[in-house]
């Protein structure tokens, strides 16, 4: 057992449950349907058959994988599940099928994938050829995301090797059992070959949160919760016309007060202004959060979430003024994970809401060696060409590439008081004067403020602060979330090809004259 205190816990590890168990936990009482027909079984050694009959004795099951249907909150969903206690929930060529078959009628029937493996892994009686079906099951998932389908993950304790190098990895939003390992590595199999064993807590559920790699932590009995408000905002039908808005959602751009460019960049720098956080508790609903960027990093200065923002369903990025510090400013990791939901928001055809809030992303040796500018042009470069819409919210301070990497976008809307800047007012004054003390100045000589912005063609609508978002976050909030319905719902029922032209032309023609 490990010493070192920086170290992951040791796990507890949790009861196992069989697949059908959990289905009946997770689906609506009473509706779930198998979709199981008897496995044909390749071509067997006496041993392995003999092992397959008592697998099938005790266990219950005749295979290592449950497939069906049911209903979960009253919403029609395809399933399937580990059986592990039919030879360690292994994969062969006949579970294989199973799962195959099953993954590509949910996709022929148009329905959402609800998957809860429980796998040691790939048949090590079957060998290769088992080894293979790690191919075709990938393909059948591919075809089913690539149909605009949902597909939910629920990794149970073990999920390992090949399944989790397969259909356990490849979900839109991914969560896990307390407790359980989920690695690709088997621990026997490492003490076996290396003679010592694999450190303890790092292959757990909990671990892999840390790290980015899977979005919650989540227990059994709270699975159809996630699940439903997954599938509310992922399945909800695009808005069906455009909500007026209250009076006083919006300021014409003829009454926008002129407000001093340094007066703006202070209030946006209030510790009481809300940010995403609170934008998500007022003005969103069936908010499902996701972390990090599934492949081993998380940033707490970008939040990434399914929501729904008034009737409109939306993949929501936003950076959280909470999550940056001075020791830890907006990396290269955040803009990374705000790729993920620009990809999520074009498989899933739902429209992209990107809140820039941040004071700078990080200037260090860590940032210029973990691809800074690379991931900023590679956000710029996708947020661009996205076929899904793209509505930006300027919602406080907007300085430099960490903020550019989220402005690209069909429709901007910005409260009174946000920012954009390609340097902090104080690092501009730096370059200029060889001072600060110019800031002031500059924020005013560079057009950063919302008006300013709003004459340039960058901003599209206003937000008010009555006096700022500080004095009033809740109904600042609810506003900003009505403004952000109405210009999501403009964008949903526009031809994809007509929208990125117009997107493309609006950045091209930035800064003519007239």
């Amino acid at each position: 057992m490990s010493t070192d205190p920086s170290s992951p816990p040791v796990p507890v590890r949790p009861r196992r449950r069989g697949g059908r168990e959990l289905l009946e936990l997770v689906l609506d009482d009473g509706t779930y349907v198998s979709w199981d027909v008897p496995p044909v079984q390749p071509r067997a050694s006496a041993r392995y058959a003999a092992e397959l009959v008592r697998a099938a004795e005790r266990s219950g099951a005749d295979e290592a994988v449950v497939t069906g249907e049911g209903r979960l909150r009253g919403r029609r969903v395809a399933v399937v599940a580990g059986e592990f206690g039919f030879l360690a929930g292994s994969i062969g060529v006949a579970a294989a099928d199973r799962l195959v078959a099953a993954v590509e009628r949910a996709t022929a029937e148009g329905l959402p994938l609800l998957a809860a493996p429980a796998s040691g892994g790939t048949r090590m009686q079957e060998g290769t050829v088992a080894f293979l079906t790690m191919v075709k099951i990938s393909a059948a998932v591919a075809a089913h995301k690539a149909a605009g389908l949902p597909y939910l993950a629920y990794l149970r304790h073990p999920t390992t090797g090949g399944v989790f190098a397969s259909w356990g990895s490849q979900a839109h939003v991914t969560v896990a059992e307390p407790g359980a390992l989920v690695g690709f590595l088997g621990p026997r199999v490492y003490e076996a070959l290396y003679d010592q064993p694999f450190p303890e807590g790092v292959q757990t559920a909990e671990n892999l949160h840390a790290h980015g790699l899977l979005d919650a932590v989540v227990e059994p009995e709270r699975v159809a919760d996630v699940a439903d408000r997954a599938l509310g905002v992922l399945l909800a039908p695009a808005p069906a016309r455009v909500p007026a808005l209250q009076d006083g959602d919006a300021l014409p751009a003829g009454e926008l007060p002129d407000v001093p460019a340094w007066d703006s960049v202070l209030v946006s720098r209030r510790r009481e202004r809300p940010g995403i956080r609170r934008f998500l508790r007022y003005a969103a609903r069936d908010v499902v959060a996701l972390h990090g960027t599934g492949a081993g990093e998380s940033d707490p200065g970008l939040l990434l979430a399914l929501a729904r923002v008034g009737d409109a369903s939306c993949v929501v990025l936003g950076q959280d003024r909470r999550g940056q510090t001075p020791d830890a400013p907006l990396g290269p990791a955040a803009l990374r994970a705000a790729r993920r939901g620009m990809a999520l928001a074009g498989q899933l055809g739902l429209p992209l809401v990107t809140v820039i809030d941040t004071p700078g992303a990080a200037l260090s040796v860590e940032a210029e060696e973990g691809g800074l500018a690379g991931e900023i042009a590679r956000c710029l470069a996708e947020l661009v060409t996205l076929r899904a819409p793209v509505v930006s919210v300027l919602l406080g301070q907007g300085t430099g590439g960490g903020a550019l990497a989220l402005v690209p976008a069909d429709r901007v809307v910005a409260a009174q008081h946000a920012w954009l800047s390609p340097l902090p007012p104080e690092g501009a004054s730096a370059i200029v004067h060889r001072d600060t003390g110019h800031a002031a100045e500059m924020a005013q000589q560079q057009g950063v403020r919302v008006a300013d912005l709003v004459r340039d063609q960058v901003v599209d609508v206003v937000v008010p602060e009555r006096p700022d978002a500080a004095a009033e976050p809740e109904a600042f909030c609810r506003r900003l979330g009505r403004v952000v319905e109405a210009e999501v719902a403009r964008l949903v029922g526009q031809d994809a090809g007509v929208r990125l032209a117009a997107r493309h032309e609006r950045y091209r023609r930035l800064g003519r004259a007239g």
